[in-house]
């Protein structure tokens, strides 16, 4: 009778664990795959709002924090035609403190330090002339950590990429660098095999608009 109990409480300790994942999936998969087409404001706000619901709910899965921070740091990016740190700062607090409890049940993960790059280069072109020793040296670190950690990181080159892009070639950007960047990025997407339909894939559709510029 002992063992039949015993027997019992672990099936359904099984079984409760299951379906817990089974629910953390369903509410995670469609938010994920929406994310290359979430270019708004508005609608990265909702998600980084739903993400954050699901993180606060599991509490032990490092993903929905990432990408709740993800999303408030892409929200604050569709703000920088007229930068203004009064708004993007705060994002880019609330981005920081969604990331750090990410990492704190994932570390070394070069995926958290491409988004803290983001967050630094958030907080730089709110103010570049005051901020950039500051924030341009801790977007460069945190994206040489992520390089460092998985150099098949697809999003590590785009990230890349898009700094030569958008800094003048007297400041040491370059067109033809920033294509052959995105071209590597490409290349490195399509060689990726994420380890599960959550696991970060975005960035891919950028590229398209990226190389339609040259």
């Amino acid at each position: 009778m002992k063992k039949l109990l015993i027997a019992s409480i672990a099936f359904l300790t099984v079984a409760t664990a299951s379906a817990q994942s089974e629910k953390y999936l369903a509410a995670m998969k469609p938010l994920v795959a929406a994310l290359d087409s979430s270019f708004n404001y508005d609608a990265l706000v909702a998600s980084a709002n739903s993400f954050q619901r699901i993180a606060d709910a599991e509490k032990t899965q490092w993903l929905p924090y990432y990408y709740a921070a993800y999303c408030n740091v892409a929200a604050a990016f569709t703000l920088m035609e007229k930068p203004d740190a009064s708004k993007t700062d705060p994002m880019a607090d609330k981005a920081e403190e969604l990331l750090n409890k990410a990492e704190a049940l994932s570390k070394d993960n070069s995926e958290i330090y491409c988004v803290r790059k983001q967050i630094a280069s958030i907080r730089m072109m709110a103010d570049p002339m005051s901020r950039y020793m500051t924030y341009g040296t801790a977007a460069t670190q945190a994206l040489a950590r992520a390089k460092t950690l998985d150099p098949e990181n697809p999003r590590v080159y785009l990230l890349e990429a898009q700094d030569q892009f958008y800094t003048p070639e007297q400041y040491g950007g370059s067109k033809t660098e920033a294509k052959r960047l995105f071209e590597l990025s490409k290349a490195k997407y399509d060689a990726a095999r994420p380890a599960s339909d959550i696991h970060p894939r975005w960035g891919k559709n950028q590229i398209t608009y990226f190389m339609s510029q040259f």
